[in-house]
């Protein structure tokens, strides 16, 4: 099967410059390569002839072989093969390699190292949660050495440029039609040497100290959810961005309300003289007391509901409410006169207390005969 022209595949004319043909193979290498085209053949194919072609036309040589012979130049015994020199796939290989992983397009080196993300869990408590607090940590992270500003090297000296990457921070591997990034063993990305580290750091450029910092904690929220404070993570390293710090809020249990999101329930006794005749009671709200108007026959269980009086809506002035379930307090331990009323209402109910329920089942059971 006939190859295709290089000039073609490239999309380039024949007068190209070398910028241009460097410019031209970048697109179409990001474009096909496998790492963004998993399982795709055609794709894969299409970088292979993208990456033959820029071998041959981004060397002076191979390209005036190219164009006096065409592809027959570099077959065997033709002319000669490939010059062998692949300086064109290093000046091309971090920028390439950075498109894939959304860096700036920059050397391994300028790109830097981002700092890591650090976590903290913050209790507070039930009433913060609900109405907002501003509160201070301290969290341990790395800052950047003051003896040596952050470099490594020991006051005095200098870092030094890695020989193995060329100060590129990465080198290439040749893996069959590939040419494969990765980090430099040397440096370990950095594209610098520290030949004698400062002995406050060690050479690493950064300690870990205590830092202290005020959170503020909105109204509304909730037990679980976290806050993000951008740039306090962990500082980058060679121009990285600083990492984040993730506030995980842990929200203190309350002995009277729960929490249903921005709903608050809890529940009140009252005795069963109050709920039978009727009473006005005071119940328990996060800003204080309020007044209840329990009327006369309330059954246990009944549930009142309080506007506006439960949880902030996040970032919101509205608010959630309150629901007040009443339960009928059923004494353990009667004084002599609390039995000798009982006893005498018991008489007063005779044998079968609840009538209407009586009612109820006889109208059953004349249905069912």
């Amino acid at each position: 099967m006939a190859k295709r022209d290089c000039y073609e595949l490239l999309g380039i004319s024949k007068s190209a410059s070398q910028d241009e043909i460097k410019k031209a193979y970048r697109k179409a290498a990001i474009k096909y390569h496998p790492d963004k085209n998993p399982g795709d053949k055609v794709a894969e194919e299409k970088f292979k002839e993208a990456t033959d072609a820029y071998s041959i036309l981004s060397n002076s040589e191979n390209r005036r072989k190219y164009d006096q012979f065409g592809h027959a130049a570099f077959e065997q015994g033709a002319g000669g093969g490939f010059s062998g020199d692949f300086s064109g796939f290093e000046d091309l290989f971090g920028d390439i390699f950075s498109s894939f992983f959304g860096g700036d397009g920059g050397r391994g080196r300028g790109r830097g190292t981002p700092g890591r993300d650090l976590k903290y869990n913050l209790e507070v408590e039930f009433e913060d949660a609900v109405f907002g607090v501003e509160q201070e940590i301290e969290i341990s992270r790395p800052e950047v050495c003051t003896t040596c500003e952050g470099n490594g090297a020991a006051p005095g000296t200098e870092k030094e440029r890695c020989q193995q990457c060329q100060g590129q921070g990465q080198v290439a591997v040749q893996q069959g039609f590939f040419t494969i990034a990765r980090t430099c063993p040397v440096c370990q990305g950095q594209g610098e040497i520290v030949r004698s580290p400062c002995h406050d750091c060690s050479g690493l450029g950064r300690k870990n100290t205590k830092a202290k910092l005020s959170v503020k904690v909105p109204a509304g929220i909730d037990h679980g959810q976290r806050l993000k404070m951008r740039g306090e993570g962990e500082p980058g390293i060679g121009g990285g961005a600083d990492g984040d710090l993730y506030v995980q809020v842990v929200v203190k249990e309350h002995p009277i309300f729960e929490r249903d999101e921005f709903e608050l329930f809890c529940e009140i006794p009252i005795t069963y003289s109050a709920a039978v005749l009727g009473t006005e009671i005071e119940i328990p709200t996060l800003e204080g007391k309020e007044s209840l108007k329990v009327p006369a026959g309330t059954p246990s269980g009944k549930v009142f509901t309080l506007r506006s009086k439960g949880v902030p809506l996040l970032g919101s002035s509205q608010r959630g409410n309150l629901h007040v379930r009443l339960a009928v307090h059923v004494p353990k331990k009667l004084g002599d006169r609390q039995r000798e009323l009982l006893e005498e209402l018991r008489e007063l109910e005779g044998d079968h207390p609840l009538q209407e329920e009586k009612g109820f089942f006889e109208k059953l059971k004349e249905k069912i005969l």
